[in-house]
């Protein structure tokens, strides 16, 4: 099934990332129109697909993941120093099939892959 999903887990604190803001943006020839936005949820995933399998189109996509509130809530920066306030991920989708974007995130780095 094609479709569009993330999470997100905070390697700092091993556990899911709670209540972060993201963005999903589509890119047309430098172009960004924003699609959605959500929260994650307890298990730091979404309730709902990002784009689902009714809504896939191939295309440039972005994903922008909104973590200063985040850290800032949890205690793990200070409100004096913050070093990410968002993290941007931008791919291509070129296949009628399922793409997971997982963030592995923590206070001072972060990683991404495409997942199953």
């Amino acid at each position: 099934m094609a479709g569009l999903t993330t999470h997100v887990l905070d390697t700092s604190i091993g556990k899911p990332a709670y209540k972060i803001l993201i963005e999903l943006y589509s890119i047309d020839k430098n172009c960004k129109k924003k699609i959605s936005e959500c929260f994650t949820n307890k298990d730091g995933r979404l309730d709902n697909p990002l784009i689902s399998s009714e809504n896939f189109v191939k295309g440039k996509y972005e994903i922008v993941f909104h973590v200063k509130e985040y850290f800032l809530k949890n205690n793990l920066v200070t409100p004096d120093y913050n070093f990410y306030e968002n993290i941007a991920i931008q791919f291509s989708i070129d296949e009628d099939s399922h793409y997971h974007i997982p963030l592995l995130l923590s206070p001072f780095g972060y990683s991404t892959y495409r997942g199953s």
